[in-house]
């Protein structure tokens, strides 16, 4: 699979160009067009009612899909090998190849939220996840000893290789570890962080007045 984007980075879409035969998995909200004879099958994921992922499909001539993304900002392409993973914010991904991937119970996110279900979910294998952001993407690149801290709201993905630790952001607030409000990450390199420069619960509470 190929990624092209365009109008980025205020308002990105991604059209992933397909080979004969080729699939891949997206939010079926986001797509915009596609290429005729490309076949789109609904599918269900754990129960999650607001999220509708479906799989596309190419013809034997191949194929193309344009996906939008729900909020304005930029549209981020990780081609991943096989030798690392990625955890991702929960609605952060936009289309995954279907080599991939996605499981919001990974072994590695226990020492966070204990057996509940979090605010992320961990994507493995080789292939294509393309990421959509609210607003512009930051890019933060952590050497070993070197630490930062992240508003999870701001939080679109980092690679599963830094060390993170979940704290409280003020001891008498109210926190939730299925959304990340009122809670910080803390990250410890080596790794990547990936942020968005603006908040899906804040530009969808804007919108709404």
């Amino acid at each position: 699979m190929q990624v092209r984007t365009r109008h980025t980075p205020a308002f990105g879409v991604a059209r992933l160009v397909l080979a004969p035969g080729e699939a891949v998995q997206a939010e079926s909200t986001a797509m915009l067009a596609t290429s005729y004879g490309v076949h789109v099958e609904q599918r269900s994921r754990g129960g999650r009612a607001r999220s509708k992922p479906a799989l596309f499909t190419a013809g034997p001539e191949g194929g193309w899909v344009d996906l939008a993304p729900a909020f304005p900002g930029d549209v981020h392409t990780i081609e991943m090998d096989g030798t690392g993973g990625w955890c991702v914010s929960r609605g952060s991904w936009l289309a995954v190849t279907s080599t991939l991937r996605a499981d919001s119970q990974w072994q590695g996110f226990h020492t966070l939220f204990g057996a509940e279900h979090g605010f992320l979910e961990h994507v493995s294998g080789s292939g294509t996840l393309v990421l959509a952001c609210c607003g512009a993407l930051d890019q933060t690149t952590l050497g070993a000893g070197e630490f930062i801290t992240v508003d999870p709201a701001h939080l679109l993905a980092y690679s599963d290789g830094a060390q993170t630790r979940l704290r409280a952001m003020a001891q008498s607030g109210s926190q939730s570890v299925r959304t990340g409000e009122g809670l910080l990450l803390d990250f410890a390199g080596p790794g990547t962080v990936l942020t968005q420069t603006r908040t899906p619960r804040a530009l969808a509470a804007l919108l709404a007045r």
